[in-house]
């Protein structure tokens, strides 16, 4: 199964006969087996028939829009969700349970913070230049967080440990960075260097991974127990990418520190910086050979999670989410 990544201005999207169609003006028309696809994102603009949509929805593919100037996603086609009935009514139990929801986002924060820790220690592990008093201090910072989010008294004091333990993990990421990125910290809505855009892109497609996982196993993305609802947001979705964003900030690194991305792939405005054409080409290529792991991982905990809901059971700890 694979993703179809459409980034050319002007191409038009047609089917034929279980086919999806694309036509750029001027170039031979490209044909793809629906059936191959797992998802499809567009991110430009182009002519897409309504037949398109049918095509996808049927075959339960997601096709999801990504645009303006923060690169957020716009809309998603998910298709058919599941029709298990007993997982949404026990996950608006569950919403309305504040002991069940702090034990679920005390080990949401936990596995964030560790994961964060575990890169810190391969830093100073396997890069000898990198080890510094800075990291060890890190790392112990870590420690802290992951003892003090055992036993949080709420959510509320949940977020402030996680928002400790993440400027900590950006502070060290902005030390091996090169200064000329203009990375200091996360910034978003719009991101306005090139480190932080290619984090904005990352979460939206992070987001939307998490959203078809949630509504393959009859989840309701918007309940979420670690993000309260809210209006226009996702909050399940959002609960299940929180221990996956540091792999998303790690891959981020990386793609700066091996130059797969550079500062000239990006074009800035006085408000914003957004990734171009030509790093999105290499965005959207490696993407697809790091998005496998976290996909399973969503696709488990949603198994997981949907089937104690159902059930009205307890989650286990700790091998169940991780």
């Amino acid at each position: 199964m694979a993703t179809l990544y459409v980034d050319r201005k002007g191409t038009e999207l047609s089917t034929e006969s279980g086919l999806l169609v694309l036509r750029v003006p001027g170039e031979q028309a490209r044909r793809v087996p629906v059936a191959l696809l797992e998802r499809v994102v567009v991110h430009t603009s182009v002519t897409l028939h309504s037949a398109v949509l049918t095509a996808l929805g049927e075959a339960g593919v997601p096709l999801v829009l990504v645009g303006g100037r923060s690169q957020r996603r716009m809309a998603m086609l998910t298709g058919p969700a599941s029709a298990d009935v007993a997982v949404r009514l026990g996950q608006m139990m569950r919403a309305c349970d504040a002991q069940w929801c702090l034990a679920w986002s005390r080990r949401l924060v936990a596995r964030r913070i560790r994961r964060q820790r575990m890169w810190l220690a391969s830093l100073e592990r396997d890069h000898p230049r990198r080890r510094g008093r800075n990291v060890r201090r890190a790392i112990e910072a870590m420690e802290r967080a992951l003892d003090a989010s055992a036993t949080a008294p709420d959510r509320a004091a949940l977020r402030g440990i996680e928002g400790t333990a993440a400027r900590v993990a950006f502070e060290i990421l902005a030390e091996l960075l090169p200064s000329s990125l203009g990375f200091r910290g996360r910034n978003r809505r719009p991101p306005r260097d090139p480190v932080n855009a290619a984090i904005s892109l990352g979460a939206t497609l992070l987001h939307a991974d998490a959203v078809r996982a949630a509504f393959a196993h009859g989840l309701d993305p918007w309940i979420g127990f670690y993000h309260a609802p809210a209006r226009g947001r996702e909050s399940l979705a959002c609960d299940l990418v929180e221990p996956w964003r540091p792999a998303l900030h790690h891959w981020v690194w990386r793609m700066f520190a091996e130059r797969k991305l550079r500062g000239e792939h990006f074009r800035r405005s006085e408000s914003a910086c957004l990734l171009g054409k030509a790093g999105r080409r290499i965005f959207w290529q490696e993407w697809e050979r790091f998005a496998p792991v976290h996909r399973r991982g969503l696709r488990r905990t949603c198994r997981v999670l949907a089937g104690a809901l159902r059930e009205g059971i307890e989650l286990e700890e700790p091998e169940d989410l991780e």
